[in-house]
């Protein structure tokens, strides 16, 4: 009588294994930089809504406001990965609004996003036009 064996061996389940460690090693940070994307894009449209508010404001009363309605902020918003403020110095003649990354998006390569009255946009610090500046963080 002969017997046969089921099952897998050790060597293949170690070969298994290792290639699903490969890939996720590969699909992982893909991932993440997808989703930290989405929420750069978030931000971005969470800036210009502020602005195209403020200059509502500014139509109607014939200055900016000093302060933003909390909805626009999102400082509550628990599900939004920037806080939009504005930035210090601002008047009721210019203003400059800011996108500051906070919880998983805090040390995102384009930092904090910067639009400006003029319509000046920034990211990490630099503004377009300046050296170092990123354009891909505006763009994608």
């Amino acid at each position: 009588m002969k017997h046969q064996q089921q099952g897998f061996t050790l060597i293949e389940l170690m070969i298994v294994v290792a290639i699903v460690g490969i890939l996720s090693a590969i699909a992982y940070p893909s991932y993440t930089e997808y989703v930290r994307r989405g929420h750069r894009a978030d931000a971005r449209a969470g800036l210009l809504q502020a602005q195209q508010w403020l200059e509502r404001a500014a139509t109607a009363q014939g200055v900016y406001p000093t302060a933003l309605p909390i909805a626009l902020t999102w400082s509550g918003d628990t599900t939004k990965r920037y806080d939009i403020a504005f930035q210090a110095g601002n008047t009721n003649a210019a203003f400059t609004l800011t996108a500051a990354p906070k919880g998983a998006q805090t040390g995102d390569k384009c930092g904090t996003y910067t639009l400006s009255n003029t319509g000046v946009r920034g990211a990490a610090g630099k503004k377009s036009g300046d050296t170092g500046y990123n354009p891909d963080c505006w763009g994608k």
